[in-house]
């Protein structure tokens, strides 16, 4: 029914496979994640399901969100999403998710926000090559030319320039599932995954 699942990026790893190869693998604490809210076609004009993960200390719960929980039957969770359904099946709110139900998955997209870098030039954000290296030359690292002289008078937009890097909602596609723990809420996928250890992930059937 439920094709995504919240989790935790605990950091990476790697693995012998069992043609004897060393994989780069992340761990995922995928779930337990559980409905807080079902949405339908008659009421809302979709099905989907809204699901909660993480714990949080109930002082911290505003009193609309707190009456939300309330009327689900569930605990108070940190983060939510709303997810689409698949076809099929049925869920009510105070079900749980956990990790079981990737279990016949080969591979999942992983969605995460990126590390921030803060204000980067154009060589770091953008991959330019940069100017000479010679001591004649006083453009190593800048643009260089941004643009035309009396026409247009301005640069167009969308040009590559320096500024704020990272903190952009990533995903990747297609990662291998490697292994599933269900007694401990893990999943590990090869290769990396964005964000920062700790960092919110949002996991869905590929």
């Amino acid at each position: 029914m439920v094709t995504t699942i919240l989790g935790r990026k605990l950091g990476m790893t790697q693995v012998w496979s069992e043609d004897d190869k060393l994989v780069p693998v992340t761990v995922i604490e995928a779930g337990p994640c559980v409905v807080t809210q079902v949405k339908t076609a008659k009421k809302d004009g979709y099905d989907a399901v809204q699901i909660g993960f993480g714990e949080i200390a109930e002082r911290k719960v505003n009193k609309p969100m707190a009456g939300h929980f309330e009327k689900a039957g569930v605990e108070a969770k940190r983060h939510l999403a709303e997810v689409r359904l698949a076809e099929g099946g049925s869920i009510k709110a105070g079900d749980s998710i956990t990790v079981e139900a990737f279990a016949d998955v080969k591979s999942v997209h992983v969605t995460g926000v990126s590390k921030g870098k803060g204000f980067a030039g154009v060589m770091k954000r953008h991959n330019f090559s940069g100017g000479r290296g010679g001591h004649g030359s006083h453009s190593h690292r800048i643009p260089g030319s941004v643009g035309q002289c009396a026409t247009p008078s301005r640069i167009f937009r969308g040009k590559k320039l320096p500024g704020h890097m990272g903190t952009d909602t990533v995903t990747v596609r297609n990662l291998d599932v490697v292994k599933i723990d269900a007694e401990q809420n893990l999943l590990i996928v090869k290769g990396a995954v964005p964000g920062a250890k700790g960092a919110l992930l949002s996991i869905r059937t590929a």
